[in-house]
């Protein structure tokens, strides 16, 4: 697997995988990967920050004012295009104690995995100044059975639906925003429903409604409490309605041929935002930055924001600091930072990032953010509003993240043309070599 990767525009390359081998390239130091990270030298401190994805601190222009106002400061972000491959590199480096950044991203889908297996790995956070702003439910899924807090959150993933205007014109459908979120207010049965008549009305060339089955099964599934693992713990999966649910409408989709067969953050999904194959993505907040940066300045104002059919959480993230980093209170400060109020506002109007932080949902600034490349969307009001839908209990589970990527290309299959109940099989005996 190759990742498509964005190089920090200061100072570090990012990392790259080839099937079967992970490799770091390092742009300094010689391109040591059993360093740890940073250090002090004639009173100079270096920090360095492992992430992935679009997480916002480098592009939003965070980590450049800290910076600026630290100026005894220098931070070297190294950022991986593909979560899943970052977090493989992860798992590596925990376990061999090598290579690893003082400041470690970690996503929700395998928050849980890190409390149980690599919390001796991570500084405590419990009682750092100024981080009891928090919603509750979101630190909670960081923190050990015993207290202690191996992270502080970034965003979290209400969901909406994002769609292009002149796709649904061009298939008779409403384009105003309100108008079309109540064609599947309520159901994620009237979302598919108004695919199939998008398939049978549009004009305008080989365009798919929906970019990945997959999309629809993930929005679907975390809209409930308990998903894959139950409060105690027990893989289920295979037992849990709200899965079974959410694979046969999404298999629906997959069979009607309403999806464009991409895998969201997969080779072949960016040049479809690009060039404009699909109509509609089930995104949550922290999606709007990368749909936007992907699809580009000529596909500005095309598309829109509509509130889901129900509310869910896709998502979010923590930042962590290792045991192993020699500079461990000077990158704590800097994550207690990067995740106060006042940033997590600026992330969240520059890129749609919403925050983990109550005090700052509650801004003002927050909740009258609209964002211009998404047609002036009311994205402030939209997922705010979203954010009090999703369920108050989160249970996590292990293998969370590896479940859902498992999941994601047993759709893959149903979309290729495979029966969703060999697929369904097929996709259960992975799960279950996967997580034993």
């Amino acid at each position: 697997m190759s990742t498509a990767h964005r190089t920090s525009r200061r100072r570090l390359a990012a990392a790259t995988a080839t099937a079967g081998a992970l490799a770091l390239v390092v742009g300094c130091g010689g391109g040591d990967d059993s360093a740890t990270g940073g250090g002090t030298k004639d009173g100079k401190v270096t920090i360095t920050m492992g992430m992935y994805g679009v997480m916002g601190f480098e592009e939003t222009g965070l980590l450049e004012q800290y910076e600026k106002e630290n100026p005894n400061v220098d931070i070297k972000a190294e950022i991986a295009g593909d979560e899943q491959t970052y977090y493989t590199a992860l798992q590596t480096r925990l376990a061999g104690g090598k290579g690893l950044k003082d400041i470690q991203g970690i996503e929700i889908g395998r928050a849980k995995e890190v409390v149980d297996t690599q919390a001796d790995k991570f500084v405590d956070f419990a009682g750092v100044s100024g981080t009891d702003h928090f919603l509750p439910w979101k630190q909670s899924q960081i923190t050990t059975s015993d207290g202690r807090v191996l992270g502080l959150g970034t965003d979290i993933g209400p969901m909406a639906i994002c769609y292009r205007k002149d796709y649904f014109e061009k298939a008779g459908l409403p384009t105003d925003r309100e108008a079309v979120a109540k064609l599947w207010q309520g159901d994620w049965k009237k979302y598919v429903e108004v695919g199939r008549g998008f398939k049978k009305d549009f004009k305008g060339g080989d365009v798919a409604y929906m970019d990945a089955a997959s999309g629809l099964f993930n929005a679907m599934v975390y809209g409930h409490s308990e998903q894959y693992y139950n409060a105690k713990g027990d893989l289920v999966f295979d037992e849990n309605p709200a899965v079974k649910e959410a694979w046969n409408l999404a298999a629906d989709a997959a069979e009607g041929d309403l999806s464009a067969k991409l895998r969201q953050f997969q080779p072949g999904w960016d040049p479809g935002l690009a060039n404009g194959t699909f109509a509609t993505a089930v995104c949550p907040a922290w999606m709007l930055g990368h749909i936007g940066e992907k699809a580009g300045p000529a596909n500005k104002g095309k598309w829109d924001v509509a509130k889901a059919p129900k509310g869910a959480n896709w998502g979010g993230s923590f930042l962590g600091v290792v045991k192993q980093s020699p500079v461990q209170e000077e990158a704590k400060k800097l994550v207690a930072w990067l995740t106060a109020p006042e940033q997590q506002a600026h992330l969240f109007k520059k890129q749609g990032s919403v925050p983990s932080s109550q005090k700052a949902l509650e801004a003002p600034e927050v909740k009258n953010v609209t964002s211009e490349y998404f047609n002036n969307a009311p994205i402030g009001q939209i997922f705010g509003a979203a954010a009090r839908e999703i369920p108050a209990k989160q249970v996590l589970g292990r293998k969370d993240g590896t479940i859902k990527d498992t999941f994601s290309q047993g759709l893959v299959l149903v979309e290729q043309g495979t029966a969703r109940d060999k697929a369904w099989q097929t996709t259960a005996e992975r799960i279950e070599k996967a997580v034993g």
